[in-house]
C-alpha cells in the first residue's frame, strides 16, 4: 500500500521532470544551477540566524538543537521521497537545500519570537 503510494508519487511528479531535465543540456544545467544557488541560499539564511541568535547559552543551544533535528527530519523524509534510480545527484542537492532551508525557517521562526 505504502509502496503504491510512493510510485505513484514517483510517476506523477518525478517522471515529468525527468523527461524535461533530458531533453536538452540547458534544462539539465537550470536543474543543476537552481539546486546549488538553493543550498547557498539556504546555507547562508542559516548562518545568518546562527549569528543574530549570538553566542550559545542554554536557551539558543535548544533552538540550534530544535533546528538541527528539524534538518534531521527533512533529510529522512526526501530520503523517502526521492527517486534513486535516476537525477539521484541533482535530488541530493535539493535534499539538503531543503534541509537547510528547514532549519533555517525554524530558526527566523524563534528569533522573531525570542528576540524582538
Amino acid at each position: 500500500m505504502i509502496h503504491e503510494f510512493f510510485s505513484n508519487i514517483h510517476d506523477a511528479i518525478f517522471s515529468p521532470l525527468r523527461s524535461w531535465a533530458e531533453q536538452s543540456q540547458g534544462n539539465w544545467n537550470i536543474l543543476v544551477v537552481v539546486g546549488f544557488l538553493l543550498v547557498m541560499g539556504s546555507a547562508i539564511f542559516v548562518y545568518i540566524f546562527h549569528r543574530k541568535m549570538g553566542p550559545a547559552d542554554e536557551r539558543t543551544s535548544k533552538i540550534s538543537l530544535k533546528s538541527a533535528y528539524f534538518m534531521l527530519l527533512t533529510i529522512v523524509l526526501c530520503d523517502i521521497i526521492f527517486p534513486k534510480d535516476y537525477m539521484w545527484n541533482i535530488f541530493f542537492t535539493f535534499k539538503y537545500a531543503l534541509a537547510f532551508l528547514a532549519g533555517g525557517i525554524y530558526l527566523a521562526v524563534q528569533y522573531k519570537k525570542d528576540f524582538s
